[in-house]
């Protein structure tokens, strides 16, 4: 897009240091330590004002409540038992989060959740963090539950090993994203034996999404497409994925996400799946490939779209586009209860292989998806190697790609949900290679 020809608050863009060609390189050494906290100031206020028109867009989608949580912990109680398990001990992380809401960091000291098969629960930490421990859980809304502390000489393994015992619950197992010395630990205070894995329970505990969860994921989504959007139309020549980047991470922002990532490659960067250290400045008849997302209310987003900029594709580029879709398009009509997850990335695969664009992993590098809700990345996967039946409330990025070293590369990626019947979609689909929309 010419500068001449955009809006005033976009033109303000192209004219900052954030819209400078990368030709025209950047400041190095001493002055680069003196000039960046007010370059990067003042490349955040033109993208804001680029943006300023966008507003919080997160709408009435409600966040996950007390009440929600403590059904799950019910719920976590039943598989509990259902497994032949006592109590299920958890750190800090999204499972502790998706039962109780409580957000902590990780150190060295543990801090744990514990569940129990009748679905109460109690706390574990260390005994100078009780004070704040009982503000988080006692709060409104909050989680509630007794809170066990251990003292700096004893660590945390003895005493939870005997409030366990105490408890009865001598069947004991972790949550699969557990840090291994913890989990050592606690099995030698409680005999020698390690505890259990807990990674089928927590798959079948958070990896089928409600409607409250799909509402907020289908929300989550759209505003990112849309944010991807807004900055397609503010490119130009010369700009880096870094400009790319600063820009959604404002538009995401300005919509009411959090936490946003990026991954803004350009023409032969796009070639490796997760881009290449060498920044490149964009040119007409590039492809532009973005990978990028946020969170809202605590459950992500993640989207990929490739076009290419500011000039009509070659025929080259619109061949691997369209094949790229047409695989995108199998894997989703593959999508349904009973399928197998490794299935669907065989029909993806099938239609890159049947285009000539690709032998097994050789130019399809990766798997076609994963599963996705309050962690980018989660269980189940969608590999060729998964044995996972599809059900109901399943989420997954649906995400195949063609990349080609020296050329540029190709990514389609959107979220799909299995339903009673087949599978839908969260947002809008790419149309073609001319636009992100």
């Amino acid at each position: 897009m010419d500068a001449t020809n955009a809006s005033p608050s976009r033109r303000a863009f192209l004219s900052s240091s954030a819209g400078v060609a990368a030709g025209a390189g950047l400041a190095s050494g001493s002055l680069l330590g003196a000039c960046a906290s007010t370059r990067e100031a003042d490349e955040v206020a033109a993208a804001d004002e680029a943006l300023a028109h966008l507003v919080d867009a997160r709408g009435d989608v409600e966040p996950i409540s007390g009440e929600e949580r403590a059904a799950r912990r019910e719920r976590l109680g039943a598989l509990l038992a259902a497994a032949d398990l006592d109590a299920l001990l958890v750190e800090p992380g999204a499972t502790m989060s998706y039962l109780s809401g409580i957000s902590w960091g990780r150190s060295e000291r543990l801090f744990g959740l514990v569940v129990l098969a009748d679905g109460a629960h109690f706390w574990v930490t260390p005994g100078f963090e009780e004070d704040r421990t009982r503000l988080l859980v006692d709060a409104a809304g909050g989680p509630g539950g007794e809170v066990l502390t251990w003292q700096e000489h004893e660590y945390a393994y003895a005493p939870l090993a005997a409030e366990l015992a105490r408890r009865r619950a001598s069947r004991v197992a972790v949550d699969p994203s557990i840090r291994f010395f913890h989990a050592s630990r606690l099995g030698e205070a409680m005999g020698g034996a390690m505890p259990a894995s807990g990674h089928a329970l927590v798959v079948e505990l958070r990896g089928r999404k409600d409607a409250h969860e799909l509402a907020l994921l289908r929300r989550a989504n759209e505003l990112t497409q849309l944010a991807i959007l807004e900055v397609s139309w503010l490119l130009r020549p010369g700009m880096t994925g870094r400009d790319l980047s600063l820009l959604l991470r404002r538009a995401h922002e300005r919509l009411g996400l959090t936490g946003h990532w990026d991954l803004s490659l350009i023409g032969p960067s796009a070639a490796y799946p997760h881009g290449e250290d060498t920044p490149r400045p964009l040119e007409r008849g590039e492809v532009v490939l973005v990978d990028t997302g946020g969170s809202y209310h605590g459950y992500q987003s993640d989207n990929t779209r490739s076009w290419v900029f500011d000039a009509p594709p070659s025929e080259r580029q619109r061949a691997v586009w369209g094949a790229v879709r047409d695989a995108q398009r199998a894997a989703f009509e593959a999508l349904a209860p009973g399928h197998r997850a490794g299935d669907v990335d065989a029909a993806a695969r099938r239609v890159l292989e049947a285009a000539g664009l690709t032998v097994g992993y050789s130019h399809f590098t990766h798997r076609l998806g994963h599963g996705i809700g309050m962690e980018g990345h989660e269980d189940p996967y969608l590999d060729a190697g998964s044995d996972t039946v599809l059900a109901p409330g399943m989420t997954f990025s649906d995400e195949p790609g063609i990349y080609l070293p020296g050329e540029f590369g190709v990514r389609c990626e959107d979220i799909v949900v299995v339903t009673e019947d087949g599978a839908d979609h969260l947002g809008d689909w790419q149309q073609g290679p001319e636009s992100p929309a």
